[in-house]
């Protein structure tokens, strides 16, 4: 009687060790399916090239063609003295003609580049010549602006026609228009473009050594 009661507790032992590795095998492949599920799954990482903006607005890239060898329109407008001036006038020189206003944005981002672009080239015959459109009551403002751009000086046509006396005419602002020492167009740009990049100084040299 003695061993059989001996062995009773020997097995109820055993059996209580299986059950209880048995239910830590369970709670185990409970944990692993709960950290799995609530693991993010790896993200892909998508990479989008973006332009650069001296890219985006480089002179040589976006220059156009529309009216190549034709002469601008005898247009006249005025410089800070209120002298009369035409495009005609600044015969002999490269000339980077510039339509802007101050109620222009991207008028007002490029302006600084044009500024840039006058100190490379001061000493050469190469003139940038900034015609403002805005009204008689911003004028005040523009010439603050322009000051503020140095060397550039200040021109304005009080009417705010040039933009519609182009052939053709301009397709939004700023319109800029590069003429040769002839008087020539020989290609304009539409919309805001970096004056002070390499594109800029490739066209405005191919138009010089003309």
């Amino acid at each position: 009687m003695s061993d059989q009661s001996a062995a009773r507790p020997r097995g109820g032992l055993l059996k209580w060790a299986l059950w209880g590795a048995a239910l830590i095998g369970v709670a185990a492949v409970i944990y692993i399916i709960a950290q799995a599920s609530t693991k993010p799954p790896p993200q892909t990482v998508v990479s989008v090239p973006v332009p650069v903006a001296s890219e985006t607005h480089d002179v040589a890239r976006k220059l156009e063609h529309p009216a190549d060898g034709q002469a601008p329109p005898a247009y006249a407008f005025h410089d800070a003295r209120g002298k009369t001036l035409r495009p005609a006038d600044f015969k002999g020189k490269v000339v980077i003609m510039n339509i802007w206003a101050t109620w222009c944005g991207p008028c007002k981002i490029e302006m600084p580049t044009l500024a840039k672009l006058a100190q490379q080239y001061a000493g050469q015959p190469v003139q940038v010549v900034a015609v403002s459109i805005d009204k008689p009551e911003e004028l005040a403002a523009a010439k603050a602006f322009i000051a503020a751009n140095a060397p550039l000086g200040f021109y304005n046509d009080p009417e705010a026609k040039l933009p519609w006396a182009l052939k053709p005419a301009a397709s939004g602002m700023p319109t800029t228009l590069i003429l040769g020492k002839d008087g020539l167009e020989r290609g304009r740009i539409s919309g805001e473009a970096d004056w002070s990049g390499p594109g800029a100084k490739t066209v405005i040299d191919k138009v010089l050594a003309e």
